[in-house]
């Protein structure tokens, strides 16, 4: 199961921490991702992460603005978003799928997914 927190509200220019919380997975046997849907618009993703080795991926919109990370420990993922612009809006979501591969990046098919949290800049 995973459960998203921490949207809500901001200016822009602003800053936010998602997180997401993961119960029934080992962490380190996973990619694990945030993507976004903007209101009326199609998914997309946002940034991934390989927990059993830190690597990590970000769309071009967010590159520099934007960091995703884990902890271990406690099973949470955390996007923090930073310099917040009004197209940052959307549903949240984050998504684990099995790290089958050698990398992780948000164009795998995630077949688990949270229920989101809502960002409005």
């Amino acid at each position: 199961q995973l459960v998203e927190s921490g949207g809500g509200s901001v200016q822009a220019g602003g800053s936010l921490r998602l997180s997401c919380a993961a119960t029934g997975y080992t962490w380190s046997a996973y990619c694990v991702a945030w993507f976004r849907q903007p209101p009326g618009e199609k998914r997309e993703g946002v940034a991934a992460i390989s927990p059993a080795d830190g690597n990590t991926y970000y769309t071009e919109s967010v590159k520099g603005r934007f960091t995703i990370s884990h902890d271990n420990v406690k099973n949470i993922l955390y996007l923090q978003m930073d310099n917040l612009k009004p197209e940052d809006t959307g549903m949240y979501l984050c998504a684990a799928e099995p790290r089958l591969r050698g990398y992780c990046d948000t164009y795998l098919p995630y077949t688990s997914w949270g229920q989101g949290t809502q960002v409005t800049v």
